[in-house]
């Protein structure tokens, strides 16, 4: 294992340069292989999950998901708080920020974004939760690419570019799952789930979240600095995949179901007057035969 992490490493080194050495021995970033590990599991349990639990009683989990969703609804809020407080103390510039010229802010940044990259791994139970309790049908194309990329996608940016314009995507994202983790924590609960109506605006705040992600990227590419380039047209790349994938299952979710409804409504209607034409048909037909007997 440690020549395959010395070979990797040396590797990754040669394509993308040195590592930044403030996150030198932190837990998982000295070496890919556990995240990557972590990812081939990931992937393996959503593949072999559904088939295992195809003849097994769903399990409820109420208790357990109030308290996971509950937990990631704290993390995401003080991942916020964290990264708002420390960008305005280190007084980052929107348009563009390097990685080196924050100060003690910068350090701060870096640990709330190694718990935010830590909170990917813990997010991988959102999908075994669903595989326990037979909910396979939000286990999206979406739900496992968003998944299983972001743990790898922010162990690289941990180790190359750790603080800096990288903390935008991410402030976001934690605001956003403060608002979702905190639904699914409340709707586990069945008392509650009548005064739930925030889901359909956590779709909406995602795209909004990505839209704006690009636009402050790309202020970066417009406006540029120390802070390197390719991260940023990665980013761009990344975002543009997600919006597609997230406007598709919004259309899906949402305006298909509205189209459903009226489609529904409108067989309703048409059953009442064909149930009508019809039972008119079967008194025409009952009259002919009378009059047939008659002759």
């Amino acid at each position: 294992m440690e020549f395959l992490d010395k070979t990797i490493n040396s590797y990754l080194d040669v394509w993308l340069g040195p590592r930044d050495p403030r996150v030198k021995g932190w837990l998982l970033l000295e070496n890919y292989t556990p995240t990557f590990i972590f990812s081939a599991l990931y992937l393996l349990i959503v593949w072999l999950g559904p088939k295992y639990m195809r003849n097994k009683q769903p399990f409820s989990c109420r208790g357990i998901l109030v308290v996971y969703n509950l937990g990631l609804t704290l993390l995401s809020l003080y991942m916020f708080y964290e990264l708002v407080t420390g960008v305005w103390e280190g007084g980052y510039n929107f348009f563009c920020q390097d990685t080196h010229s924050g100060g003690e802010a910068d350090m701060k940044v870096i640990r709330v974004l190694w718990w935010y990259y830590f909170s990917k791994l813990i997010e991988f139970m959102d999908t075994f939760f669903f595989i326990l309790r037979k909910n396979n049908h939000q286990i999206t194309v979406l739900h496992v690419y968003h998944h299983a990329t972001m743990l790898n996608i922010w162990w690289f940016v941990m180790n190359w570019v750790p603080c800096g314009h990288s903390y935008f995507g991410a402030t976001l994202n934690s605001f956003i799952h403060v608002l979702m983790y905190s639904y699914y924590g409340l709707s586990a609960v069945p008392a509650m789930r009548p005064y739930l109506w925030w889901k359909k605006y956590i779709t909406q705040g995602q795209l909004t979240q990505f839209v704006l992600t690009i636009f402050q990227t790309s202020c970066g590419v417009v406006w540029p600095c120390a802070f390197p380039q390719g991260w940023l047209y990665f980013q761009i790349s990344y975002m543009i995949s997600l919006i597609i994938l997230f406007t598709n299952f919004y259309i899906q979710t949402y305006n298909k179901k509205a189209s459903s409804r009226r489609k529904e409504y409108q067989n309703g209607s048409t059953a009442t007057v064909n149930g009508y034409t019809n039972s008119f048909s079967s008194l025409e037909n009952n009259v002919k035969q009378r009059k047939q007997r008659k002759d």
